[in-house]
């Protein structure tokens, strides 16, 4: 079982429909959070530890991860996606381009 973690700034939109998504999948287990002071499911040091792979949205998120988690974060795989934050919850073209970006680094998918 794989924990796959997912940060955007608010988890209002993009790390949401990543999670709405990638739990479908069997063997997956899936999370979501936002590192913004404000976001509606702020990231916890218990979240990165709980998770295998952390995928992050922006390279500034993975900045703000660095910054506010270093300590939390050793032996982590974080992947930036590079997906914008132009996309809304469930947005078909998201969820095309998630499957895309994702899909190909879990191996068995």
């Amino acid at each position: 079982m794989k924990k796959l973690l997912f940060v955007c700034g608010k988890n209002h939109l993009r790390s949401p429909t990543a999670e709405m998504l990638f739990s479908r999948y069997e063997g997956l287990e899936v999370a979501s959070a936002g590192i913004d002071r404000d976001a509606d499911t702020p990231l916890s040091n218990e979240a990165i530890q709980w998770a295998d792979i952390i995928f992050v949205m922006e390279n500034v998120h993975r900045s703000k991860l660095s910054k506010k988690f270093q300590r939390h974060l050793n032996g982590k795989r974080i992947v930036c996606l590079d997906i914008r934050d132009e996309y809304e919850y469930m947005e078909p073209a998201l969820v095309e381009l998630l499957e895309r970006k994702v899909l190909p680094l879990l191996g068995t998918f």
